[in-house]
């Protein structure tokens, strides 16, 4: 390891074991947890507070995730046209903060190394717990619900459920084709992955939606919604109504207008969606990878890509049929098609 892959690591330790320190020290002089059970006492902490609002490990956090390219921006952007709730950018920070963490376990010998040293797994889930939240809260503008979009961040669903007890979970689910293609075009580098190569990218997406899928499965739909970008586009309202119940959120018609409310959403100029959410649902994007999958890549799908037809995809068309869009969504789309000329 060099010197420039080691510092991220070094720095994330010390200053999470500085915030543990911290965090040890007030829970020992509170004389009201040294009553509590050892399990009890490790939910309880001092309160945060950003621009006069208060934030916990008990506050309840919107966690937006998923593949890249199959929607995570346009959900975000729609929660962040909610008046109550604020996503932002993604932080990037996340998902890589998680897996570092998920790293430290992987090696029975690591993890050995760990306990002797005191550094035991609730230190350990303190710190990230607190790492984490400064992130989410501070990274963007006070609202009174959070939201966090980082599309792999839900490959750590159970463990994020133990850290954030009434955060909730969306899955974006995309045909792996149209994710593909994207991510191919538009050129989105994925750690890992080899983006000329459609094997490759249909390979490796799905065994990362099959990580997050099934996880989101275990939890369950208390704390997991699985939503397909397509009824998204599709079928917004429904599929909105749907999501903003399973957020605990009353219905607001923003979300159904998030192109009308850019001024006040935050983009990152990085992120390669951000172009495309400026501008009413459309249902282009549906079809774009139609007769860009070479043959012996389509052939090949039930056996490189499992999780389509779990999903309930149809593996054997080369231009299925998705759906017949809301006729809201064609004549908001029409419309705005002549403001443009």
């Amino acid at each position: 390891m060099t010197v420039r892959q080691f510092l991220p690591q070094f720095i994330f330790w010390l200053v999470s074991l500085s915030i543990v320190h911290h965090y040890t020290k007030e829970k020992c002089l509170s004389s009201s947890l040294a009553k509590k059970s050892e399990n009890d006492i490790m939910w309880y902490k001092k309160e945060k507070m950003h621009a006069g609002k208060v934030y916990n490990r008990e506050t309840p956090i919107l966690f937006i995730g998923g593949m890249p390219r199959s929607g995570t921006t346009l959900m975000r952007s729609m929660m962040d046209a909610h008046p109550k709730m604020r996503c932002g950018e993604e932080t990037r920070l996340v998902p890589r903060l998680l897996g570092m963490r998920s790293n430290w376990y992987k090696s029975e010998k690591e993890a050995n190394r760990l306990e002797e040293a005191g550094v035991t797994r609730d230190v350990v889930d303190s710190a990230v717990a607190e790492f984490l939240l400064e992130i989410i809260v501070k990274h963007g503008k006070p609202a009174e619900r959070l939201c966090n979009k980082d599309p792999f961040t839900l490959k750590s669903t159970k463990y994020l459920t133990e850290l954030f007890p009434n955060s909730r979970f969306i899955l974006m689910l995309r045909d792996g084709r149209a994710s593909a293609h994207s991510i191919i075009s538009r050129e989105v580098t994925i750690s890992g992955f080899d983006i000329t190569s459609y094997r490759d990218v249909i390979t490796k997406w799905n065994k990362a939606v099959e990580g997050m899928y099934y996880q989101c499965k275990e939890v369950g739909p208390k704390y997991c919604l699985p939503v397909h970008y397509e009824d998204l586009v599709l079928h917004p309202r429904p599929t909105l109504k749907k999501i903003l119940e399973f957020a605990d959120l009353e219905w607001n018609e923003n979300v159904m207008e998030h192109e009308k409310h850019m001024d006040d959403i935050s983009l990152s100029a990085v992120e390669k969606s951000t172009d495309q959410v400026v501008k009413p649902l459309y249902t282009d994007s549906l079809k774009s990878w139609v007769g860009h999958i070479p043959d012996d890549v389509m052939a090949d799908l039930p056996k490189i890509a499992p999780m389509m037809k779990t999903l309930g995809y149809d593996v054997h068309s080369k231009d299925p049929h998705y759906g017949k869009p809301d006729q809201e969504v064609q004549d908001k789309y029409d419309a705005w098609l002549k403001t443009q000329k």
